[in-house]
């Protein structure tokens, strides 16, 4: 049997069964096409190999291929659609673990300043300047903000409500009056809907936002506000770090109000819709301004009062 057959019928499966599996699908996808027209009897551990590790450098999404595709012999090994697994036995060490990019307050200025009509194209500047203030200022990841619908959105009481997101979890997100402004202007302004979505955010002519529309607009500004790393990371910043950038800014400011910060990283937890404070834990990068106010913190602590 073909490849592209087998991993046609694996995916109708998975998806009956409620798996949204849209990674895996995009990982198989390109693994067909890499690989071209052949049945499964024809792949070989070379060309597995080779699509793996690619042309870059080994990076944790190594691991998620491996893991996909994996999934996919279980199914063919047990269905007598496949002999053999022709996959690597273990993953090979990742060098360097990624660190997402904690932004400045003056670079998220910016960034905002950096908006302009040339710079968005098919999106309007308005609307990518509202995206950008959804991600920071609600910490929201990129596809919950670009699939808010108007329901969504109660701006009287100030809440957004997040549905069905990652681990199938929906939650209410609270956000501060600078935010619901932005986004009372933002609605009084936006494209007219010409689909029947009814987004939040809307492209020029009222269609939904694509994620790849947002991170080739963000490139742009990105470039043109000099947003930089210079810490030698093979990323440079991207969307997905402004929530991490508001959840650090978060702990930086408990710190320096005084706040239980156990506590508030439990509500952090619960406020980003992580399953378990350990996905909150890997956004607080220490940062230098978390190092002074924690050190700072426990000098008061150590000291009875004093931080000299």
């Amino acid at each position: 049997m073909k490849l592209r057959q087998v991993v046609e019928q694996y995916t109708t499966v998975k998806q009956s069964l409620g798996f949204r599996f849209r990674t895996e699908i995009r990982i198989l996808k390109g693994f067909c096409k890499a690989l071209g027209r052949v049945s499964m009897g024809q792949v070989r551990p070379a060309a597995v190999r080779t699509y793996l590790d690619g042309r870059d450098p080994v990076t944790p999404y190594w691991m998620r291929k491996w893991t996909a595709l994996r999934g996919l012999y279980r199914f063919a090994l047990a269905r007598g659609l496949a002999r053999r697994s022709p996959l690597p036995p273990s993953a090979p060490k990742v060098a360097v673990s990624f660190t997402p990019y904690v932004y400045s307050q003056p670079e998220l200025r910016r960034l905002l300043h950096a908006i302009t009509p040339e710079r968005t194209k098919g999106v309007s500047p308005q609307t990518m300047r509202t995206l950008l203030l959804l991600l920071y200022g609600a910490g929201l990841r990129l596809n919950e903000a670009l699939r808010l619908e108007e329901a969504d959105v109660d701006l009287k009481e100030r809440l957004l409500h997040v549905r069905q997101s990652k681990f199938f979890k929906s939650r209410l997100v609270p956000i501060g009056p600078k935010l619901a402004k932005a986004l009372e202007d933002y609605e009084q302004e936006r494209p007219a809907d010409e689909s029947s979505s009814r987004r939040f955010l809307r492209a020029n002519r009222g269609t939904q936002v694509s994620g790849a529309t947002a991170e080739r607009i963000f490139r742009t500004l990105r470039l043109a506000a000099n947003v930089k790393r210079s810490d030698g990371a093979r990323y440079q910043p991207r969307l997905h770090d402004l929530r991490h950038a508001m959840a650090t800014h978060c702990l930086v400011n408990g710190y320096r109000q005084g706040a239980d910060v156990q506590l508030l990283l439990v509500k952090l937890s619960a406020y980003l819709g992580h399953v378990d404070i350990s996905g909150t834990q890997k956004y607080l990068t220490m940062t230098p301004d978390l190092r002074e106010q924690a050190s700072a913190l426990f000098a008061r602590y150590a000291l009875g009062g004093s931080h000299e």
